[in-house]
């Protein structure tokens, strides 16, 4: 999701330092888009529940899906980016996500089960439908967020710095 028009609150976070304005921005996005995380998690079938309770917010990609980021211009360098999704660290639950989200084709079975066929699997889409559903609503919940952020920051410069109304 790109974000677009808000050129005064752009201007705003242009006045703090990227020190502050980027924990601002992150923290406004995380809040904003809370209900699109809590939506995924509704939609997430459960068998054990450890696909649900795996989706988290994230400011970094494993190593596998950096390789098929498209390489940012010298203008997105600075953005702020957060991910949504099943969490791929071993142990959180998720690492099968992608495979609930887009169904599996018929297959032989490798590994433990090796020779067997596997009839494959439906997809279950459960974070497009969240996304399709709260992304406008997301922008929308992110200007007020962010606005109060910004002007809470500089509130904290100013008496930081002996300024007070």
């Amino acid at each position: 999701m790109n974000i677009q028009g808000l050129a005064e609150l752009e201007k705003a976070l242009d006045n703090l330092a990227k020190s502050q304005g980027k924990p601002v921005l992150r923290a406004a996005m995380r809040k904003a888009a809370k209900p699109m995380k809590e939506k995924a998690q509704a939609l997430a079938p459960v068998r054990k529940g450890k696909l649900r309770a795996s989706i988290k917010f994230g400011s970094l990609l494993n190593g596998r899906q950096k390789k098929f980021k498209r390489a940012l211009t010298a203008e997105e360098r600075d953005a702020i980016e957060l991910y949504l999704g099943p969490s791929y660290r071993l142990g959180a639950g998720g690492r099968h996500g992608h495979l609930v989200e887009f169904g599996t084709s018929p297959h032989i079975n490798g590994g433990k089960f090796a020779g067997s066929k596997h009839p494959g699997t439906a997809p279950q889409p459960f974070m497009r439908p969240a996304f399709d559903a709260e992304a406008k609503p997301t922008i929308e919940r992110l200007k007020p967020i962010l606005w109060d952020g910004i002007q809470r920051a500089i509130l904290r410069n100013a008496k930081r710095s002996g300024w007070e109304n």
